[in-house]
Parts: C-alpha cells; structure tokens; sequence
C-alpha cells in the first residue's frame, strides 16, 4: 500500500524503516550524522516550506514530512486496516 506523506510525496508502506518526530534531531546526534550523510549523498527530501514535524526515513531516502507523526501513524494504520478488510462486494452479474 501506499502513504500520502504531505508535500506531493507518496511512498509505499513496505519501505518504511522509521517515522520520528522532527524535534528529536537536535536531542540525537546519531540522527543529526545520519541526516547529514544523505544530505551529502542527495538522499534527504526537504519539506517544500521548512515546515517539517516529522521524519520519515525509507530504505533510500529521508523525507521532511510537513505532517505530524500522528497523522503519518494514522495513515499507515489506516492502510493495514484496509488491506485486512474481506471483500464483500457482489459478484459481478452475467
């Protein structure tokens, strides 16, 4: 399945390693290397306004989110939910 993440992006749920609010940058510095080395290699995707309240790291890349982790976490939890629905839809008739 797939996670509107904000600012156009859409990602695919399988390839989520983390979601972590934006503040906790400046509290972790094991963060702050991690972002600046895929700065460095142009695998950081900055929010369009700089408004960013939460990160969503990917097996390639690092997004600024412009949603809140708690919206992120709804969406992703929103998507399981849908993918263990039964399909009750009628057959199609002949």
């Amino acid at each position: 399945m797939f996670i509107h993440i904000g600012d156009d992006h859409v990602i695919q749920s399988k390839d989520v390693v983390a979601i972590i609010d934006h503040s906790l940058i400046s509290s972790s510095s094991i963060i702050e290397e991690m972002i600046v080395s895929q700065r460095k290699n142009r695998r950081v995707i900055e929010s369009k306004e700089n408004q960013a309240k939460a990160i969503v790291i990917t097996s390639d890349v690092i997004y600024f989110s412009p949603l809140s982790v708690y919206t992120l976490k709804k969406r992703a939890n929103m998507m399981t939910t849908l993918n263990k629905l039964e399909d009750f839809s009628e057959e199609p008739m002949e």
